[in-house]
């Protein structure tokens, strides 16, 4: 239980800051999160460290918020997965209204360059990580990353 405590405490940041970016709300990324790790405690001897422990519970939270949304009925992963166009303090990587441009921008790319964008740049993920959670290898990852740069500084100018 003690290892649970040190996994929760190290990961619940990333994972439910990945929801809020997913869902755009924060009392509903707080549920995913809790479902997350439930889930994550009910299944950790599954895990066979095929990626690291961070990747696999993004995996879970990933799979949380796409069955959240089947639930609730919506009409494609684009219509539930709309980044907020709003500036998160939480996430403030660079000064506030560039941030907010950014995710204006970010709100409207296409999938997948939105996701792998964000696993990048805010969820701090590697190529690897990002790769293995998409089922693709490291070099898609990069890529699709760089895609999706490229895509932000040409909206930018």
């Amino acid at each position: 239980m003690q290892e649970f405590e040190e996994l929760y405490k190290a990961y619940y940041p990333q994972v439910y800051l990945y929801l809020l970016d997913l869902c755009g709300d924060g009392d509903l990324a707080e549920e995913l999160t809790q479902e997350t790790f439930f889930k994550v405690l009910k299944k950790i001897d599954t895990f066979e460290g095929k990626s690291s422990i961070g990747t696999w519970m993004i995996q879970i939270a990933k799979n949380n918020f796409y069955n959240d949304c089947k639930k609730k009925k919506y009409v494609s992963t684009e219509e539930c997965g709309e980044i907020p166009a709003k500036d998160n303090p939480e996430r403030r990587a660079v000064d506030k209204d560039t941030a907010r441009e950014i995710h204006l921008i970010l709100h409207k790319l296409e999938e997948p360059y939105k996701e792998v964008f964000w696993m990048r740049t805010f969820g701090e993920l590697s190529f690897k990580e990002i790769g293995a959670i998409h089922g693709k290898t490291e070099g898609w990852a990069r890529v699709t990353f760089y895609r999706a740069k490229q895509r932000i500084k040409e909206e930018l100018g």
